[in-house]
């Protein structure tokens, strides 16, 4: 089955650890070698067990984006994320979140994504709920409420095409797309750091918000979108 990426894209780290400044490099060896992503691309989508290997691990966002991980290993991964062509171009992830683990993206189709990066604050910001993600040992996607805090804008990067992203475990963001057309993103995401994150939601809002089941061909659809898109920039 084809899903190791190719050495010359990203290989185990030689000390074994995937810290954020090696992500950062494996994501800028995505940029430098468009031709041999794009051959590990086609080789997975001319691999059917790859192909449902895959989408099973991959899925829906309830945000309207697919989390698809194109590589998994104890050491790292290597996620696509794409925004498939839409007429709303602020669809994206509306909720404040921190992540688990270290990653370091890169952006391989559309304009880019625009950031909203965020801290919590003892007086003015925006009320939000506060949720733990990953505390339910019975349910670990599920959202265990956490109180309430504030939250303050502390920048707003755009990442263009081309450009990369870096993030660690202490960053609260939104994502979402520039523009309406097809976006996605290569996320190369370490190990975790630690076991919970957090997630807000605006007042009244649900914290109800499961995933979608993501097929097979939906994988083959997005994937086969990108790699046109990363092959018509060579």
């Amino acid at each position: 089955m084809i899903d190791t990426p190719p050495s010359t894209l990203a290989a185990v780290p030689a000390d074994g650890d995937a810290d954020l400044p090696w992500l950062r490099t494996v994501a800028h060896r995505v940029q430098e070698s468009p031709d041999v992503f794009l051959s590990w691309l086609e080789e997975i989508l001319g691999d059917e067990e790859a192909v449902r290997a895959a989408a099973k691990r991959s899925y829906w966002h309830p945000n309207g984006f697919a989390k698809m991980v194109l590589h998994a290993s104890p050491d790292f991964r290597i996620r696509l994320h794409v925004w498939p062509e839409s007429a709303e171009p602020s669809r994206g992830e509306s909720n404040p979140h921190s992540h688990r683990w270290e990653f370091a993206s890169t952006i391989v189709a559309g304009e880019g994504l625009h950031m909203v990066e965020f801290h919590e604050t003892a007086e003015g910001g925006k009320p939000y709920a506060r949720y733990r993600y990953g505390a339910d040992p019975a349910n670990p996607a599920a959202l265990l409420a956490d109180g309430e805090a504030r939250l303050e804008v502390d920048k707003t990067p755009h990442v263009r095409l081309g450009e990369v992203y870096s993030c660690d475990t202490g960053i609260v963001h939104t994502v979402r797309p520039i523009a309406a057309g097809l976006t996605a993103t290569v996320v190369i995401q370490g190990p975790h750091r630690t076991s919970t994150t957090v997630v807000y939601c605006e007042p009244g809002e649900s914290d109800d918000q499961p995933n979608g089941e993501l097929t097979e061909a939906d994988f083959r659809g997005l994937v086969g979108a990108v790699a046109e898109a990363v092959a018509s920039c060579r």
